[in-house]
């Protein structure tokens, strides 16, 4: 694609992102989108993850945006002109359709809460097989601010390689100042950040992309199991606990119909078993105890046992409690919200 067309196709695609980011930066706790915005920033102005960031410039350009997010917050996202022709903005496949023969690959679809993402990304690799169709991309070229390393649309799985690095990146800077040994430590413990930081990246980038993928899998593999009814189910909700609940057994679904196996069937291999614990928190390890404990016993003796017993359940389990808070939301009436949190209190394995 000649540059004059690709500047103009990354405009448009960064005018809707621009679009959700004013509508939705502000979902975020303030301390979180001062994180999130820092490295925005990097992201935008090419800064590498080890450089310092000029507080005053910064500063400047946080104003700047959030003024120009508040002129666009009642606008409609465009349709993208892609040679002659106008295409709606979440018609990936459409998009797509022109953009891949040039080595291009983009993405329109919503995420948590049904906040829109975009990205335009350089193709660094397409595979297809009889269940899914995998892109992945590398320098990104537009994006929002949220900027998820890993989603699926469909039957399509995009992984975004330049996200991933610098969600690593995040991590790996707060694993650093974490007091005690965890997950994340073990996880990056072999890669050699003190002495080639970029390159370690490189690498568990490498590493940890195919384990976004196996989780995507699973995603597309819980979504035909499910059926339309559960994400009609999910966005009808109230930010709750019932919501938070139904994503965990969402996320668990997922992992038991292809991560965990993918994982077991590999090896455990340590930096990646390391990783997928250090991203068991918050409601999902509540509602997963005997994995936590097969963890820590795999951490003792490398007896991979434990694991296996944990995850031979797993998948009838959490598809059982999805079905069971499905019918306690289609049978609960007004209390549907009370009826899944009672539903699910005892659904932990």
């Amino acid at each position: 694609m000649e540059t004059a067309h690709l500047d103009n196709l990354r405009a448009q695609i960064q005018h809707n992102c621009h679009i959700a980011d004013a509508r939705h930066a502000g979902d975020y706790t303030l301390c979180v989108y001062l994180l999130k915005m820092r490295e925005f920033y990097r992201w935008e102005h090419g800064r590498g993850f080890a450089e310092e960031l000029p507080g005053e410039a910064v500063g400047r350009w946080l104003r700047e945006r959030e003024a120009l997010w508040e002129s666009l917050e009642e606008e409609e996202y465009r349709p993208l002109e892609l040679d002659g022709t106008l295409l709606e903005p979440f018609d990936s496949e459409a998009v797509n359709a022109l953009l891949l023969p040039a080595g291009l690959v983009y993405s329109g679809g919503l995420g948590c809460k049904c906040r829109p993402h975009f990205f335009l990304g350089e193709l660094l690799e397409e595979r297809r097989t009889d269940e899914y169709r995998l892109l992945v991309a590398g320098r990104e070229l537009a994006r929002d601010l949220t900027a998820p390393p890993a989603m699926s649309l469909g039957d399509t799985i995009f992984i975004r390689r330049e996200s991933l690095r610098r969600m690593l990146w995040e991590r790996t800077e707060e694993a650093r100042w974490s007091p005690g040994e965890t997950p994340m430590k073990r996880a990056i413990a072999g890669y050699g950040f003190e002495q080639d930081v970029e390159q370690a990246l490189e690498q568990m980038t490498e590493d940890m992309s195919e384990q976004l993928v196996a989780h995507e899998i699973g995603e597309i593999r819980a979504g035909h199991a499910l059926g339309q009814a559960w994400p009609e189910l999910v966005a009808s909700l109230p930010r709750s606990k019932s919501e938070i609940l139904l994503r965990a057994i969402r996320d668990h679904l997922a992992d038991a119909l292809s991560t965990l196996p993918d994982l077991l069937e590999r090896g455990l291999p340590p930096a990646e078993t390391h990783f997928y614990m250090a991203n068991l928190n918050g409601m999902r390890r509540q509602l997963f105890p005997s994995l936590v404990s097969a963890y820590e016993r795999w951490l003792q003796d490398g007896d991979a046992r434990p694991m296996r017993e944990a995850v031979a359940p797993a998948a009838e389990h959490w598809l059982e409690s999805a079905q069971s808070a499905l019918d306690a939301w289609h049978t609960g009436g007004h209390d549907g919200l009370k009826a899944i949190q009672d539903t699910l209190a005892e659904r932990t394995l």
